[in-house]
């Protein structure tokens, strides 16, 4: 789920401790960084760009698949792509998480083998990652309600899969402010975007 790295409309949080300019470059270079780091024969990568316009942008890899993300809130876009994928385990990531590597996908197809659905922990109580097996759709009530942006966003996620069995993944650590940011380069970890990821066929 990529968002179109334009000043004022991406990691606004960032922009607000780096400027907005600032923050729009980094974006762009985290995309760019994952897309290289997550390459690999094993799945299917398939962007959701946001804003719909933005579909065609030069900036992203011609080869890559494109989808839009479509109106609502973050759980009705997520909600929709899982939804509208054809059937087989698929997964979603987040754009702004340093550290994330094959290594990460791989183990959460993995536990999808397992489970009915995997999320990657991120260290403010959110996810930087949802995966779903997707035998059956999920439930009317998938991911509606959930508080986004605060330390309840996991909990209510996971709520919203009564009777699923539910896996957890490596917690990794976002990238909204500054501290966030310069922690980050302190670890030298590199740092990413937000594309939907299907196993290859």
């Amino acid at each position: 789920m990529v968002k179109e790295p334009r000043a004022g409309r991406v990691k606004t949080r960032l922009g607000r401790d780096i400027g907005m300019t600032r923050a729009a470059w980094w974006f762009r270079h985290q995309t760019a960084c994952l897309l290289r780091r997550i390459d690999d024969p094993r799945w299917q990568t398939i962007l959701a760009v946001a804003p719909d316009t933005a579909l065609e942008a030069r900036m992203w890899p011609p080869h890559l698949p494109r989808l839009p993300q479509g109106r609502g809130d973050l759980g009705a876009r997520m909600a929709r792509l899982l939804r509208g994928l054809p059937p087989g385990p698929a997964c979603v990531i987040g754009a702004d998480i340093p550290g994330i590597t094959r290594a990460h996908i791989a183990r959460t197809f993995a536990a999808l083998g397992r489970h009915d659905a995997v999320f990657g922990p991120a260290t403010d109580g959110g996810y930087w990652l949802i995966g779903l097996k997707r035998r059956a759709p999920p439930p009317p009530g998938f991911l509606r309600g959930c508080r986004w942006s605060t330390d309840h966003a996991l909990d209510d996620s996971i709520a919203t899969l009564p009777g699923h069995r539910i896996a957890l993944t490596d917690t990794l650590a976002d990238i909204d402010t500054a501290t966030d940011l310069h922690g980050s380069a302190a670890s030298s970890r590199s740092k990413y975007l937000d594309p939907t990821i299907r196993p290859a066929r």
